[in-house]
């Protein structure tokens, strides 16, 4: 059976990197006999986490079918921007609001519990995102979540790709592919569908 990947960007920029990365990766995927889906979270809009949000209005609805859309895969792959050496907030409240799904068509579920996730970035900086990636792996951890100790961090992104979106510097396109195989591997061996 196919191994089912999920990739979501974190970022809402038109422009962005990451974005960029993540279709890249996809495209990686989908030469593989992966089902491979790209998430936009721009389909999925959440209010700021909030206790008192959830306690009065119940979880969005946009967090239940994000939750319901990582339940069923068999591995994750998070392409994040980081701001201030830390995680973006756009995917630490995406994150919060899906970790807060308890029940999806009346069956209990713990999203990210027992899911392969692997994890990249991108940035214009020497450092390519790194220091963000350490902190969303500490956050996926937490919830359960099988992280491969692979990742991809693309320093100055801004010249990383080509004009067809693929990634220019041999040794970020290898680093790419790595993270890709490894994810894909893993999420064969461990998925939770397999």
């Amino acid at each position: 059976m196919s191994a089912r990947i999920l990739v979501i960007a974190g970022s809402l920029r038109q422009a962005s990197h990451n974005r960029r990365l993540a279709a890249e990766a996809a495209r990686m995927l989908a030469l593989t006999d992966a089902v491979v889906t790209l998430v936009d979270l721009a389909d999925y809009p959440l209010p700021i986490y909030d206790g008192d949000h959830e306690a009065d209005a119940g979880v969005p609805e946009n967090a239940n079918l994000l939750a319901q859309r990582i339940a069923a895969q068999d591995g994750l792959l998070l392409v994040s921007p980081e701001y201030n050496h830390s995680l973006v907030p756009l995917m630490k409240n995406t994150i919060d609001w899906v970790s807060r799904v308890r029940k999806v068509n009346g069956r209990p579920i713990q999203p990210f519990k027992g899911l392969v996730v692997g994890l990249a970035s991108a940035s214009p900086g020497r450092f390519g995102g790194m220091r963000g990636l350490e902190a969303l792996r500490i956050v996926m951890r937490a919830l359960g979540a099988d992280v491969i100790t692979q990742q991809c961090s693309v320093a100055n992104a801004a010249t990383g790709f080509d004009d067809d979106g693929r990634l220019a510097d041999d040794i970020a396109r290898t680093s790419l592919e790595a993270l890709v195989d490894k994810l894909l591997d893993t999420s064969r061996s461990l998925g939770r569908h397999g």
